[in-house]
């Protein structure tokens, strides 16, 4: 069992043992979670770039450019808005 203790300004230090066996790093970012047991659950929700690549890949469409992309979305707003 790990302790941690919550500072006036409501932080708390994620003991080494914790961040190591889920991985924790620097700057990672974690989502805790209450449940109805009155417990708080930890799971980190960094993703590396690694392990996002590829996932939007759709060999049957074609590719679009950033110039593309600006103008799809100067259309939606404008007529949305008009």
């Amino acid at each position: 069992m790990a302790l941690a203790t919550i500072t006036t300004k409501g932080q708390v230090t994620i003991p080494k043992d914790i961040r190591e066996y889920l991985h924790l790093h620097q700057g990672d970012k974690i989502e805790i979670v209450a449940n109805d047991k009155g417990e708080a659950i930890i799971r980190p929700i960094s993703k590396k770039v690694d392990d996002l690549y590829g996932i939007l890949n759709r060999p049957k469409q074609k590719s679009v450019s950033v110039e593309e992309m600006n103008e799809a979305i100067k259309n939606r707003f404008k007529n949305k808005f008009s």
